[in-house]
């Protein structure tokens, strides 16, 4: 079927990550986030006619997807059905020692806000999902079901930094004892109900830090990051270059303190590279992109 053009995921910070990854012809880069292939296909362009990448998308959609638009790289592309969080153990599988390069882009892809049934957004009413691996056991409603108000509040103020965290997870408890929360409509309205209108965010949905919350605890992001750039080091030759695309604060606290803190990387971007004035107005989600680089010494 033909990918609309909703479904192009338009690859965020393309020509600075192309700058600072320093793709060359003969090598062997890892793109831990392939999504819909813009990135890995901006590299294979930049490494014709012999350069290669291993592609990790634990999305099947997306996987799919991206096997179909970068079919005629398939000499130079391996996709890998999995998270970069089992980088090192799927690299061994592949018999692959090092590689010369790595980008992870750590942002949700269009396809998956686009598609209403996967439940990452709240522009309309559908199934509470949020998983990016349907082959994972937990799903946002059951975790809005089970979990205590004290971890609700918990996963809300900690992956949302969310200041109204314990108020709406009160809301959540006290109105999934009427009818449960099986919807992200049913779960946007109690969280616009808990949330004072004083308090009501001017540009975004007051939401918006809720679902990106439940998204990062369903999904383990946060610790998928640590076990990706704390093994990154053991695959990267001498002087590959990691460069990590991150969304919110929380996960570029953890970029920045993991490039200074460990000896194997050695800090190329002192501040975040951002989107230019441009990149925002032609692709609004890039706004609060940020790319930091690091080199394996």
């Amino acid at each position: 079927m033909p990918l609309n053009h909703s479904a192009i995921h338009i690859p965020v910070l393309q020509n600075e990550v192309l700058e600072w990854l320093q793709p060359k012809s003969d090598g062997l880069y890892v793109d831990g986030t392939l999504g819909l292939g813009g990135h890995t296909q901006a590299i294979l362009e930049k490494t014709a006619p012999g350069g290669r990448v291993i592609g990790f998308e634990w999305d099947e959609d997306a996987a799919v997807k991206a096997g179909e638009r970068l079919s005629g790289y398939a000499d130079r592309l391996q996709i890998v059905r999995a998270s970069y969080a089992a980088l090192l153990p799927e690299l061994e599988q592949l018999s692959v020692a090092s590689v010369d390069g790595l980008i992870a882009d750590l942002g949700v892809s269009s396809l998956q806000l686009d598609q209403a049934e996967r439940g990452f957004s709240f522009r309309a009413d559908n199934v509470l999902d949020m998983r990016m691996d349907r082959r994972g056991p937990r799903t946002a409603a059951m975790l809005v079901a089970q979990l205590s108000e004290e971890q609700l509040a918990d996963i809300f103020y900690h992956y949302g930094e969310e200041r109204q965290a314990r108020r709406i997870a009160r809301f959540l408890v006290e109105a999934r004892f009427d009818e449960p929360i099986v919807t992200t409509g049913r779960l946007a309205a109690i969280v616009a109900a808990a949330v004072p209108r004083k308090y009501h965010p001017p540009k975004v949905h007051v939401a918006t830090k809720v679902f990106q919350a439940l998204r990062i605890a369903v999904n383990g992001e946060l610790d998928n990051l640590t076990k990706l750039l704390t093994v990154a080091p053991e695959v990267l030759a001498k002087g590959a270059r990691v460069c990590i695309i991150t969304f919110h604060s929380l996960e570029d606290r953890m970029v920045k303190q993991a490039f200074l803190q460990n000896p194997a990387y050695a800090v190329l971007t002192k501040r975040p590279i951002k989107p230019t004035p441009a990149e925002m107005q032609e692709n609004p989600r890039a706004r609060s992109a940020k790319l930091r680089v690091a080199m394996r010494v």
